[in-house]
């Protein structure tokens, strides 16, 4: 049989319940606090991986772009005329690789590069993507005119005439 209790009165059991739902609102508000501040966290550091990974396929195609350059039969140097060509340049009897694939542009969802022409060759590569860099400084003596771009369209990986492509060998055949 169970006990009644006189109008007006609640068991001790139940008043506490209040505050206990209180108790886990303010916890599941912490949480989301924390939670969004670590997501802050991760899409800073995602945006700094990227950056990095910009750096270095635009100096890898740069780079390319030079050893094509430094291979040109004859006395006249030709750019490439297509991305494609540093993979595969059939200006020789066996083709010759001075990339070994085309990396994509990291900071834009299309993943294509903005291509910098002189006279209908491409000489350098850029990223289209909006936004401010978060590297400002620090770059290595190939990048230093980076410093201070105030977009991502200012890191363009030109290729430079006259001086020797980093390891300007070509690798010749296949991989």
């Amino acid at each position: 049989m169970a006990a009644t209790l006189p109008p007006g009165k609640v068991p001790v059991a139940r008043r506490a319940g209040g505050f206990t739902f209180i108790g886990l609102l303010i916890a599941v508000a912490v949480l989301a606090i924390a939670l969004a501040g670590t997501g802050v966290v991760w899409h800073l550091e995602a945006r700094r991986d990227k950056e990095q990974e910009l750096l270095f396929a635009g100096e890898q195609i740069r780079v390319a772009i030079d050893r094509y350059r430094d291979a040109s039969p004859g006395a006249e140097k030709q750019y490439p005329e297509r991305l494609e060509d540093l993979l595969q340049d059939r200006r020789f009897p066996m083709p010759v690789r001075h990339l070994r694939r085309l990396y994509r542009e990291p900071m834009t969802a299309e993943g294509a590069w903005g291509l910098i022409r002189e006279q209908g060759r491409i000489i350098g590569v850029l990223s289209e993507a909006e936004g401010r860099p978060l590297k400002v400084a620090g770059f290595p003596p190939s990048q230093k005119e980076f410093e201070g771009a105030g977009s991502y369209a200012g890191w363009r990986f030109v290729a430079r005439p006259g001086t020797p492509a980093k390891g300007s060998e070509a690798v010749a055949g296949g991989d």
